[in-house]
């Protein structure tokens, strides 16, 4: 059967000059009218050695994006970005902040496995979503249908390191008012706070930060600074206390919520 396989690959591509991918001598075909068994699932069509073949390989359930924007799991995974707000920190498909990697790039550069694992085990800074597994191949296929897309960008300002400061402990406005409870990625100071308590405050005031103010509305800076006024006069039943802050340091809060 195997051999039949071989030889009907081979004629169809008699007098193309084409060898027949070598995936087919263990690999049944499938959906053959969409191209090569490289167009979707990548690796290396060319060597019957598996450790070769299979490199950076695209498991089946990760190449729902080569069927475009119409698939269902491509469709779920878009609106699981919207859901988590992933664009407050990403660039996804030509749009959102760029606090953190453009994921447009990861359709190049990057292994889906490799984005997979990454979500399901963030780095620091990154919220911890909890996603399942159904959730994480719907997010892989979303960033790489997002990719393909919007097409690999020439140009883009490399991304900046921040390191922890040796020493002193660091009292900016947002680390000592907010840091206990809550994380902020920036762009220009890189990660702040430590606490887990509260939500991630990446991107508030940005239009890609979920509209969780009173009446689901978006965040901005009178809003902010009616919510730490008295947060229980705005959601009924908040665990956040007040946090009275003094009018000069304020800005200095402000500064890296915007940046």
């Amino acid at each position: 059967m195997l051999m039949l396989l071989l030889v009907i690959a081979g004629g169809a591509e008699a007098g193309t000059g084409k060898r027949p991918p070598l995936c087919l001598s263990c690999h049944a075909p499938h959906y053959v009218g969409r191209g090569s068994c490289t167009s979707c699932h990548r690796g290396n069509d060319r060597s019957d050695r598996e450790n070769i073949a299979h490199r950076d390989m695209i498991p089946g359930s990760l190449v729902y994006f080569t069927l475009g924007g119409d698939s269902p799991r491509v469709r779920e995974g878009k609106q699981l970005i919207d859901r988590f707000a992933c664009r407050r920190c990403h660039r996804i498909a030509g749009k959102g902040n760029r606090r953190a990697s453009n994921l447009d790039r990861l359709y190049a550069t990057t292994p889906p496995l490799a984005i997979q694992q990454a979500i399901t085990r963030p780095a620091v800074f990154m919220p911890d979503f909890h996603v399942t597994d159904r959730q994480g191949v719907a997010l892989v296929n979303a960033i790489m249908a997002g990719g393909m897309a919007a097409g690999e960008e020439r140009r883009e300002l490399p991304q900046v390191v921040h390191f922890a400061e040796r020493g002193g402990k660091r009292e900016e406005g947002f680390a000592a008012s907010c840091g206990p409870c809550h994380r902020l990625l920036s762009e220009q100071y890189g990660g702040l706070g430590t606490g887990d308590a509260g939500p991630n405050l990446s991107g508030i005031f940005s239009e890609f930060y979920p509209r969780t103010f009173e009446g689901k509305l978006p965040w901005t800076v009178e809003r902010l600074k009616t919510w730490l006024k008295n947060p229980r006069r705005v959601r009924h039943g908040s665990t956040m206390r007040p946090v009275p802050l003094e009018e000069e340091k304020l800005p200095e809060l402000l500064h890296h919520l915007e940046r």
